[in-house]
């Protein structure tokens, strides 16, 4: 893989670089954001790697300036902000992940894996996370290779949800989802369709949270 690492401490961007590169992967490192959609344009990296504290623009302005750019693949967002509020922050901007400072190595080379297979997954039109799959096509869920019986509602739901693994997903997006509900469902019948889809799909190793006052976050369960 060739990836971008965008760092201005350039001891820990020495460091990131060098465990990086231990598993065969080429790495250019920046210390600025400025640069970052040019570079991303120039060459064809398959990661980016970026700390939100930078000097001039700082990670959010320059992931957001990534996105419009075009650019579609993965973004780890890197960084010693670690509160909700920064999380979601960082997500909403177009992050697929976010790690806080301080971290190990060996969990930062297996969620960049984790992502590169999920960016694959979906260019194939396949979706899967963690030991979940699902099959757009013929709205079928499994377990590894166990089906999972799902209702038409759960199919629905879970397909939107896994698209934006990751990410928070406003209630009322989920809502739009079925025809009739927007108008008359309740939040504590959402939460627990959602509740229901949670206990069915949580043995995959994944986790469905419900984020107070925001809405629902899908994610692999060793996510934290």
């Amino acid at each position: 893989m060739h990836i971008l690492l965008v760092e201005d401490d350039e001891a820990l961007a020495t460091s990131v670089a060098g465990a990086l590169q231990a598993q065969g992967w080429r790495v250019d490192v920046s210390a600025r954001g400025e640069p970052v959609p040019r570079s991303l344009a120039q060459d064809a990296y398959d990661l980016l790697v970026l700390d939100l504290g930078l000097p001039g623009i700082d990670g959010l302005e320059t992931l957001r300036r990534v996105r419009e750019s075009g650019w579609l693949q993965p973004v780890l967002v890197l960084t010693a902000r670690d509160s909700v509020d920064d999380r979601v922050a960082g997500l909403e901007a177009g992050a697929d992940d976010y790690m806080c400072k301080p971290f190990a190595p060996a969990e930062l080379v297996a969620r960049l894996r984790a992502l590169v297979r999920r960016h694959e997954n979906r260019r194939e039109g396949r979706l899967a996370l963690a030991a979940l799959r699902f099959d757009p096509q013929g709205m079928r869920a499994a377990i590894g290779e166990q089906p999972l019986p799902l209702s038409a509602r759960e199919s629905t739901l879970l397909q939107y949800l896994m698209t934006r693994a990751g990410q928070i997903v406003a209630r009322e997006q989920l809502m739009a989802l079925v025809p009739g509900w927007a108008a008359g469902t309740s939040d504590n019948a959402l939460e627990l369709q959602v509740s229901r889809l949670r206990a069915k799909i949580e043995p995959g190793g994944v986790r469905l949270r419900t984020v107070r006052g925001l809405g629902y976050l899908l994610e692999a369960a060793d996510g934290d």
